[in-house]
């Protein structure tokens, strides 16, 4: 069969992109990394794409007049990878509803929040400025809100007395890495129905035991 064509658009790190790169690199996975693409021509990520030989493309978004006209040269490059699906890895720009609606269904991103709460930016600080016990992150169909659309796989993450936002930021990023590669083997597979505002995941598990923090104590 046939494995899923990707684009991972990233602006930094890459380490999400990595995590694809890993699920990628066993041939049973049902996707494949087509192309990446980073709007900053510095960031560490091109590196990592390069080491897998992935190929690469940088469009830098500073020269061009709006945003409209950088996306449709980015919608050029997705079309001539071929892409199915574009992932959006720490890809820091505001999609247009242009470009949104072109690639409807057919563009998820990764938020290091439980969505719907705490959208945007500066996500850690403001969930230990609440007094969250719990964070987390969510992949979910890009619609044209800030960090909204329907939700394909979350993953819950303790807030641990004593957080800053560096330690709390951490642990969020191994769910991140666990579940956007699951969030593409699901939508790979064709598990994936979205459904209104929600995604219908056919023949999804059961979750595992409930996540309290902080924990009770025993016999509590």
């Amino acid at each position: 069969m046939a494995r899923l064509r990707l684009a991972v658009l990233i602006s930094g790190r890459g380490t999400n992109l990595q995590s694809l790169i890993d699920a990628c690199a066993d041939t049973g996975y049902p996707a494949e990394i087509a192309i990446a693409i980073s709007n900053n021509p510095d960031a560490p990520g091109l590196e990592r794409a390069a080491r897998a030989d992935i190929p690469v493309r940088v469009i830098d978004h500073r020269p061009f007049p709006d945003r409209e006209t950088f996306e449709r040269s980015l919608d050029s490059a997705l079309r001539e990878a071929e892409t199915e699906l574009v992932c959006l890895a720490g890809f820091m720009r505001l999609l247009t509803p242009w470009f949104v609606e072109r690639w409807r269904d057919r563009t998820i991103n990764i938020h290091p929040s439980l969505l719907p709460a705490f959208p945007g930016l500066d996500t850690h600080a403001r969930v230990l400025a609440s007094g969250a016990r719990i964070s987390g992150c969510t992949v979910h169909f890009v619609r044209a809100g800030m960090d909204s659309g329907p939700i394909a796989v979350q993953a819950a993450v303790p807030v641990v007395e004593g957080d800053d936002e560096e330690r709390l930021a951490a642990r969020v990023l191994e769910a991140e890495h666990r579940c956007l590669p699951l969030a593409v083997r699901l939508i790979a597979e064709g598990r994936v129905r979205v459904a209104g505002d929600r995604c219908v995941i056919d023949g999804a598990g059961e979750p595992g035991a409930t996540l309290v923090s902080p924990p009770p104590r025993e016999g509590a």
